[in-house]
């Protein structure tokens, strides 16, 4: 893996560190997404195990559902804040901004979109060929 440093990057510390601030104020708002959904995933097994008299599968099917789409929110949030504390990491290293499969340099625009990518679009696309 190649590690590039933040002169090798062209980046000054000013940009570095404003970097720094949007990945981290991401992963911020992002772990506070996740402790409201663990709130009211929460809430919701309550009110699942309180109110169960009379039940039919209908409401059985729909609270099923409505713990699924709970889950998956989790999953996702989870997933997201993960991707922010990778880029977080890269930076730190001097790596972020650089494909991880390739080592070319991610173009800003990808960046500014997509701030905790990793792959250049080319990398990215041959991924995505590939699992299909």
């Amino acid at each position: 893996m190649l590690v590039h440093d933040t002169i090798g990057t062209g980046r000054s510390q000013t940009e570095v560190d404003q970097i720094r601030r949007s990945l981290q104020a991401r992963y911020d708002e992002l772990s506070a997404q996740y402790e409201q959904a663990v709130l009211q995933s929460h809430v919701l097994r309550l009110v699942e195990v309180a109110d169960t008299a009379g039940d039919d599968q209908a409401d059985s099917g729909t609270k099923t559902a409505e713990r699924d789409t709970a889950q998956s929110l989790l999953r996702t949030i989870l997933d997201r804040r993960v991707q922010y504390e990778h880029a977080l990491t890269r930076l730190e290293e001097g790596t972020y901004g650089f494909c991880e499969g390739c080592a070319s340099a991610i173009p800003v625009e990808r960046l500014e979109i997509f701030p905790s990518a990793t792959t250049c679009v080319q990398c990215k696309q041959n991924r995505e060929r590939r699992a299909a």
